[in-house]
């Protein structure tokens, strides 16, 4: 049979045992025994490759050419090092000084909002009429809104703003209420009376700083008026929407954090209807939780346990909450009530948790449907005298039992009594627990009066990624003279920076193309971040992504991380591995991180640069003369109008030739120095112009491409130009024409050598289509130049490889011809010649991979269409064997902000999810009719026909809806580099008569792989495939991660106690048993049939008084 060898002393155990092998698999027609392969062979034409890869780039590339024509044009530019300690620290002075303003601003509308309300005089029959928009006809822009008993229409005028990416009116206020709520009550209607007079409060703001953006008080009764006014873009289905408890921070974000106990019965009384409602209590109220609280759901009968894997208090994170709320809806009832056991299990969360945050609001929340023990021997052991562990009590479904129990125990323990009879009632019921744990920081005063940030979120009016800034609003009203301070919160004043514009305060080009600066709340979850990109977002929750979470992880960026967090300043030099831009690639690099606090915040700043062996630095033009710029026909410059902002009156535009005919007419107006540009980036686009074109002059314009195999020349520089030659190299050009974006230029700047990057392919899609000689192997390299002893690295430059051609090319060198114009020499049966790529292809496999793992070049003609496909997909038995060498390892990580088209909808019946649907025989059953279960059902199918939304699936929603084709998930992302083995070395694939030898060996100054291996005899080898796709995956086990969180830090003060607290008010509830006539009639006449649906009309308000 056919075999390979590599006699060398290192290998000589390996050399005798493959001589001596028993009889192989023998292919028909094979080759005999004599014709072996060396080690020298291989090393030898190892050497062919690199000698020729590095001769084409020499010739070509222009590497040392552009060298000396930076050096030539000396004059025209200086270099200046980035020192990051003086940049990190301006931006962190700018973002401080941008939040500050936005601080003061909301410190203004508080104290406005407390004033107003205390000299507003309650009205029992107040009548508010406002000048709202009206729906026209002609006019789909403007609104119409009822207030009272009162319509009155008004006409407004939206104008397009490009800051608020919407339409407004400045003019106005806007005010939203959710369709749950009656505007008609007499709540609402004082309520908007006195917050009417925030709107000239909400002017004044912004006359003072017109960068402001959203303006807006959520009043805790559900009312929300921002400023400027914009129609409110209501959903297809009921808005539901309460800008002051929805937005996915507030809720708690001015409460301090909160350790909770959920309790929930698990007894067969527990059944149908009842435990419905009571999980989705639950999962509602696990809403109203932040990042800074911590939360345990347990379920108890005789005995308690928790719900889920969790098995102490973890933080109330997205991703632990819906471990909670997976494990709450799969709970199945049984055994009898204990509420001792369920309270000893809750106490004992509290006091025995090894969290340590602030230790701020404990409270324990049950959800029952009734019971008589109220367990104070339990309370006395864990509870009193200091009552430091509030109990709010909910009483969930329609029962008749006595819920005199369930009161005592709330205002025992300074909580709260709650009602939640049908579906209707969770929604309210389970966020009034807020205004209890305010009462404290309402007695504490302006000492409690601290502006908190949100996490990132979506904003609901359109803005994108914001922050908010909140400040709580007190009652500051008494019910008389010398009476008690009222300890109510009136709602949260909020104003909205859109991250953009703290983008904008951090330096855009100066850092190079792998620079950036990024910043972290003290949960550690990013502000800034280059890889802060969701995919898709949900303006109801955060978008919260750990810095852990957007780079790779590893023990210097924990230590980095966990002194930001502390609030230090640090500087710290680190190998590291980065993903490419494309995400296929890791490459370990060096990073210089510099980080700083941003003081008056909870936010730190850090800038993360490349290290060359000096501080980066950066190339200043100091003179150029605009009108002799000269660009001829070929170059291919990014349609930078749209990613870098030259000029401010400069026409954007993706032609080349038009961008340049507007740039050259704004010349003629302005100078390169006026405050209309960016003086730095408009000369580095100047200079970068001059020397890439006599880049073309000296170098590109008199060579032949087609003589090395060529499709095209390249450069790409860092002030922003990318110049392609010839032109139809350029018109195919599929790369990203800005430099910062393209992952090629990137990645060679990290790299030294030679970076080859093959056409991308998905092992789904079709083959590549080898037509018209557009296909080719881009490889491009840094340009490095060393200036008064500073090191730089202001462009890349490179080829594109005619693929076909260098394939052939490939096998050429890699065989026993010493040039493509000499015969093929035979190996025969007399002949002691050595096999090759070329002559034995179909005996050999060789082939050039790159470090992520997928196929550049190939000795088989029809691996052609396959290059830059993963090669797994290509040799899974080969790749498995490197892999299994250590010539690759791989690197897992998880993406947190994937998009993935949705799953399938389940039963899209009638009733509303959650509700339970009685059947023929309940109907029958006479029983059941005077039930409190029919009851409840009863008053949530009237519910029903006010909302009917709630009971039918809209098609129009389903099919065309954004929510509808993706949401976000969670990927599984692998990529591969090269490994520890960097000399050659050969293995065997061992599989019994159907091995296989193999021979690697690394291409100096390359990121390639040479690897000639034995072309499979058999298939009874194929072993296991590795994967590098993207996949879909549920994230890494919330269950074990738990056990070893990451560091966070939470605020150094509580509100959570105050010796003047009036807890007096702690819930009041009466059973209300149904009457029978009434029942039957409404439920007869229910069977009959349900009216047609009502589309649902929600308004944008637009008030002011007329």
């Amino acid at each position: 049979g056919q075999h390979l060898c590599f006699p060398s002393s290192e290998n000589q155990v390996l050399k005798e045992w493959l001589l001596l092998a028993v009889p192989r698999v023998t292919r028909e027609g094979g080759l005999p025994d004599t014709c072996l392969l060396s080690a020298h062979r291989m090393q030898h034409w190892a050497r062919r490759l690199e000698q020729e890869i590095d001769g084409v780039m020499r010739i070509f590339g222009g590497v040392q050419q552009l060298r000396e024509i930076y050096k030539d044009n000396r004059n025209l530019f200086e270099v200046q090092e980035n020192e990051p300690q003086k940049l990190v620290e301006k931006v962190a002075g700018d973002i401080e000084s941008l939040l500050d303003r936005k601080v003061q601003a909301l410190k203004r509308l508080a104290d406005a909002a407390e004033n107003f309300q205390k000299a507003h005089r309650w009205q029992d029959n107040i009548k508010v009429r406002s000048a709202v928009p009206s729906p026209a006809p002609d006019d789909p822009e403007s609104e119409d809104v009822e207030r009272g008993s009162k319509v009155s229409t008004l006409r407004l005028d939206f104008v397009e703003d490009s800051n608020f990416k919407n339409k407004v009116n400045y003019s106005y206020t806007a005010v939203q209420i959710p369709t749950d709520i009656y505007k008609g009550s007499t709540v609402i209607l004082n309520e908007l009376n006195w917050t009417e007079a925030l709107e000239n409060v909400f002017i004044e703001n912004r006359r003072q700083d017109p960068t402001l953006l959203w303006q807006v008080f959520g009043s805790a009764t559900g009312v929300t008026r921002y400023y400027p006014a914009t129609p409110w873009r209501a959903p297809k289905k009921i808005d539901l929407y309460d800008l002051g408890r929805d937005t996915p921070p507030l809720p708690t974000s001015d409460l301090r954090p909160s350790w909770c106990v959920h309790d929930l019965p698990r007894s067969g009384s527990v059944s149908g209807l009842t435990l419905k409602l009571m999980k989705t209590s639950v999962c509602e109220m696990l809403d109203t939780l932040s990042d800074d609280d911590y939360v345990n759901v347990a379920s108890f009968n005789e005995k308690a346990q928790p719900v889920s894997c969790f098995t102490h208090l973890v933080q109330a994170n997205v991703r632990n909450k819906k471990v909670f709320k997976e494990a709450v809806q799969g709970m199945v009832a049984k055994g009898t009530t204990g509420y001792k056991a369920g309270f000893e299990y809750a106490f004992d969360q509290l006091q025995n948790s090894n969290i340590t945050r602030a230790n701020c609001n404990k409270m324990i929340m049950m959800f029952t449907d009734g019971g008589e023990d109220r367990v104070q021997d339990v309370f006395e052991k864990y509870n009193w005298p200091n009552r430091t562990v509030r109990v709010f009590t909910f009483s969930v479904g329609q029962h008749n039992y006595d819920v005199t129990p369930l009161q005592w125990m709330a205002c025992a323990n300074k909580g709260y009594y709650f009602e939640i009879p049908s579906i209707g009632a969770i929604r309210i019921n389970t966020q009034e627990y807020l205004d209890v744990l305010g009462r404290p920081m309402v007695l504490a005063g302006k000492e409690a009066k601290q502006v908190q940030w949100t996490n990132v979120y979506e904003d609901a009016l359109g803005l994108g990624l914001v922050v908010t800034g909140t400040l709580p609003v007190f009652n500051l009203t008494q019910d008389g003279p010398g009476e008690k301070k009222n300890q109510l919160i009136l709602g949260v004043m909020g104003i909205d920076v859109a991250l953009n514009d703290i983008k904008r305060l951090t330096p855009n080009y100066t850092l190079g193309a792998n620079g950036y600066v990024f910043a972290i709340d003290l949960n550690g979850y990013v502000l800034l971040h280059p890889n802060l990109k969701p995919q898709t977002t949900n303006f109801r929750e955060p978008v919260t992504l750990d810095f852990l979470d957007a780079e790779l992880e590893d023990e210097n960026k924990e230590e980095i991380r966990r002194s930001m967090i502390d609030g230090n300043k640090g500087h710290k030099q680190i190998r590291t591995l980065v993903k490419s831009l494309d995400e296929r690639y890791v490459d370990e690099v060096v990073r210089n991180y510099t980080w700083v606090p941003i003081r008056s915040t909870n936010y730190s700043c850090c800038s993360g640069l490349w290290r060359p062996p000096h501080p980066t630095p950066t190339l200043h033009p100091s003179l150029v003369l605009c009108q002799s710029v000269f660009v001829p026909p070929s170059p291919l410059f990014s349609p930078l109008p749209i990613l870098r902002e030259y000029c401010k009156d400069l026409n954007a535009s993706d032609n080349n030739t038009e961008f340049l005919k507007n740039f050259i007419e704004l010349m003629e107006k302005v100078t390169p120095d006026s405050k209309q540009c960016n003086n730095f980036l408009l000369h580095n686009l100047i200079l970068d112009t001059g020397i890439t074109q006599q880049l073309v002059e000296r170098v590109w314009r008199d060579q032949d491409l087609n003589t090395y195999s060529l499709l095209a020349v390249f450069a790409a520089t860092d002030g922003g130009i990318t110049r392609v030659f010839p032109n139809k190299a350029a018109e195919d050009w599929t790369e990203n024409p800005e430099p910062f974006n393209a992952s090629f230029y990137r990645r060679s700047l990290d790299n030294r050598g030679y970076v080859f990057k093959p056409p991308h392919q998905d092992a789904l899609l079709r083959p590549l289509e080898l037509e018209n000689d557009t296909v080719g192997i881009l490889v491009s390299t840094a340009v490095e130049l060393s200036l008064g002893g500073r090191s730089l690295r202001p462009a890349v430059v490179g080829v594109k490889l005619d693929l076909e051609a260098w394939a052939e090319k490939f096998k050429v060198l890699a065989s026993n011809r010493t040039h493509q114009d000499q015969p093929q020499k035979q190996c025969g049966p007399s002949s002691h010649c050595e096999m090759d790529c070329e002559v034995n292809n179909e005996d050999l496999l060789c082939v050039l991979i790159d470090d992520g793992g997928f196929l550049v070049l190939s000795n088989q003609n029809h691996q052609w269409d396959q290059v830059g496909r993963f090669f797994s997909e290509v040799d899974a038995n080969l790749m498995l064997a490197l892999y299994n060498n250590s010539f690759y390892t791989r690197k897992e990580s998880y993406d947190y902000q994937a998009a993935c088209a949705p799953q399938p909808p389940g039963n899209l019946g009638a009733a509303p999810r959650g509700v339970f649907v009685p059947t023929i025989a309940d109907f029958l059953n006479l029983a059941w009719w005077t039930s409190a279960a029919a009851w409840s059902l009863f008053q949530q199918l009237l519910y029903g026909l006010i909302y009917h939304s709630w009971f039918h699936a809209d098609p129009t929603e389903a099919e065309g809806s954004p929510e509808a084709r993706e949401s976000s998930c969670v990927m599984k992302q692998t990529q591969y580099y090269f490994g520890s083995v960097n000399a050659s070395y050969n293995a065997i694939i061992d599989c019994g008569n159907c091995s296989r030898l193999f021979h690697a060996q690394r291409l100096t100054n390359t990121n390639l792989l040479f690897v000639v291996a034995e072309k499979p005899l058999c298939s009874q080898c194929e072993a296991g495939r590795l994967l590098q796709k993207e996949t879909h995956s549920d994230g890494p086990e919330q269950c074990e991660l738990v056990q070893r969180p990451r560091y966070r830090r939470g605020p150094h003060i509580c509100f959570d106690y105050n010796a003047t607290e009036d807890t007096s008010d702690c819930g009041r509830g009466a059973s209300f048993p149904p009457s029978l006539g009434v029942l039957v009639s409404l439920q007869l006449l229910l069977l009959l049939g349900l009216p047609p649906r009502p589309q649902p009309q929600v308004h944008a308000h637009a008030s002011r008084r007329v």
